[in-house]
């Protein structure tokens, strides 16, 4: 078997590995105890190593004898989100082994959804989309949902899962989300509109406008800006900032007859009150209709 260095082994295993898996790739004790020894690898617990650049999150993970879940899990997936649980919370599997970090009073959450937790690997998708219902609510769920359907990253296979095992007051959202939302803040206008009982389209193409979030009737739009979208800048070297391009869709809205309200992340994410205020007062008084 050929020599290979426990760095080299632990980087191409994911930086993280139990010892039966560097000793499969050609790493001996005497070679496990030299790089630790020169601080190139760390023992997370007996029996499991990893690279002294390994994700923190992820070792201390492992050290609980799991894998990263919830909303961390998701963020590191690549999930919008719009909240996060408090406290560590760790993926065991089905069946897997609990153990303490060395901290008596780390507020580990475990999580006991099927599947086999491996080291240093996320849980599935499915997994942590139903380890973020159960923990962080309807919204954060939903956004997240949406999220991962934009991406192709949810299957027909992962719905069915799921719907399952949800909690029933939320199964209803499997068949509410979409895969249009171009980011979390137009999930959550959707389903906070739909509590209100007003159903809006979206991603709607306006001729001589472009592409718009919302419409709500026939005449009002509804915009959700991102945090990119907050810069005041009239022109820079890559030509008009953001803002003025919306301004400027807006100004050609109005020409046709449409009324545009737009709103930034801070306002749907801490103000809500405010916006939920300002559509419900255009339509009642009929901003909405031909």
């Amino acid at each position: 078997m050929t020599f290979r260095t426990a760095a080299s082994a632990l980087i191409a295993a994911g930086r993280i590995a139990r010892t039966s898996a560097l000793r499969a790739r050609g790493v001996t004790a005497r070679e496990i105890a030299r790089a630790l020894a020169a601080g190139e690898v760390v023992q997370v617990r007996r029996g499991v190593y990893a690279t002294s650049d390994a994700d923190a999150v992820t070792l201390h993970a492992a050290r609980h004898g799991g894998a990263v879940a919830c909303t961390e899990a998701g963020r590191m997936r690549g999930l919008w989100m719009l909240d996060d649980v408090d406290g560590p919370h760790i993926w065991h599997g089905h069946a897997g082994n609990p153990r303490t970090c060395g901290d008596p009073d780390c507020p580990a959450v475990p999580h006991w959804d099927e599947g086999t937790a491996e080291i240093g690997a996320l849980p599935p998708l499915r997994n942590i989309l139903l380890q973020i219902a159960v923990c962080a609510g309807e919204e954060t769920f939903f956004a997240a949902l949406e999220s991962g359907l934009r991406q192709s990253m949810v299957t027909l296979a992962d719905l069915r899962w799921l719907e399952q095992r949800l909690p029933g007051e939320l199964r209803w959202l499997l068949g509410f989300a979409r895969s249009d939302a171009d980011s979390g803040l137009e999930s959550l206008i959707r389903l906070r509109l739909h509590r209100l009982g007003i159903e809006v389209r979206t991603q709607v193409l306006i001729d001589g406008v472009g592409e718009v979030d919302f419409v709500i009737g026939d005449w009002l739009i509804v915009e959700a800006d991102g945090m990119q979208n907050h810069d005041d800048r009239v022109a820079g070297p890559d030509g008009p900032s953001p803002r003025h391009k919306d301004l400027q869709r807006d100004a050609r809205a109005a020409a046709l007859g449409y009324e545009t309200l737009r709103f930034d992340y801070a306002m749907i994410i801490h103000h809500w009150e405010v916006v939920e205020a300002a559509i419900l007062a255009r339509v009642a008084a009929g901003a909405h209709r031909a």
